[in-house]
């Protein structure tokens, strides 16, 4: 089948490759605009997705809004018999989903109809989900309420972050993709509705949901960090310098919330409101990032020290 594919950052590229590598044709790329990056935000950065197209040969559609009459004769144009839609970043109107004649699907990254929204992997962990998946559905106007194609699970490791369950879900996607675009082909495929009774939804990211509470439990406090890891990542202060944490995990010991408990080669414990949690690394602001042995070296921090 002709392919039309939409989509922006890390998460998208396996898919794509995954396309490429199975024959697929794959007439054009829709992603996100270059955006300016670095501290002059001088520097124009094109999306994985794009990098990808370019090496390829693919023709890239950049657009500020995926909509109008413009953009849908160039859509036409390549001349679609499918679109797979990727992380891509932006809702589509109706003309757009149905403008290629098998219609749209999507790869999310939950088992729906839990975790609809922009952050499914985040709130899987920050909820303690004991397992999570990849859904192929076919796009409807309403955020990710389409029928169902495939949905495929797995278990979230006890210490996994989200970028580690980020690249599973991505390989496991790309799998179940190739999946779905077979038995699409073949004429195969059986769409499953959503129950609406079990949906839910998760918002965009806000910065202050990443402020660690250390009255919180340290489970709570243990997904919060992981959750964040590596972005945008939890954060805390030490003299009212912002520190951001990493590969957070149940520790030891006990003491006021926010006191650094230990440092050590393999980390640092900071008490929570019960318990503790053991830190891997941390970023503080304006420098690269560190192990908490490292960072009291330097004198950022000491046993003893309150983090808040």
């Amino acid at each position: 089948m002709r392919v039309l594919f939409w989509g922006t950052p890390d998460f998208a590229m396996t898919p794509l490759r995954a396309l490429l590598g199975e024959g697929h044709d794959v007439v054009g790329v829709v992603t996100q605009p270059d955006r300016p990056r670095g501290r002059s935000r001088s520097l124009l950065v094109p999306s994985p997705v794009k990098q990808i197209a370019l090496e390829e040969g693919i023709p890239v559609l950049q657009p500020e809004k995926p909509r109008g009459g413009e953009f849908i004769d160039a859509l036409r144009q390549l001349a679609p018999d499918i679109s797979v839609v990727v992380a891509y970043g932006r809702l589509l109107p109706a003309d757009v989903i149905a403008a290629p004649a098998r219609g749209t699907i999507n790869i999310h990254a939950s088992l729906l109809p839990l975790l609809r929204g922009a952050a499914p992997i985040e709130a899987a962990i920050l909820a303690g989900h004991a397992e999570t998946g990849v859904t192929i559905m076919r796009m409807v106007v309403a955020l990710d309420a389409g029928p169902m194609l495939l949905r495929v699970r797995t278990p979230i490791g006890p210490d996994e972050t989200s970028g580690d369950l980020r690249a599973r879900l991505s390989e496991m996607g790309a799998e179940a993709l190739i999946e779905a675009l077979a038995l699409i082909a073949t004429d195969q495929a059986t769409e499953e509705p959503q129950d609406e009774t079990r949906a839910t939804h998760v918002p965009l990211i806000a910065r202050e949901s990443a402020r660690v509470d250390w009255a919180l439990d340290a489970l709570a406090v243990s997904r919060l960090v992981r959750a964040y890891d590596p972005r945008p990542g939890a954060f805390t202060s030490r003299d009212e310098v912002e520190v951001k944490l990493f590969a957070g995990r149940l520790g030891a010991g006990a003491g006021p919330p926010g006191a650094v408990l230990a440092i050590d080669g393999d980390g640092m414990d900071v008490a929570c409101g019960t318990g503790a949690v053991r830190i891997g690394g941390v970023l503080p602001a304006g420098r690269k990032r560190l192990t908490p042995r490292e960072w009291a070296a330097g004198r950022g921090v000491a046993v003893g020290d309150v983090l808040g």
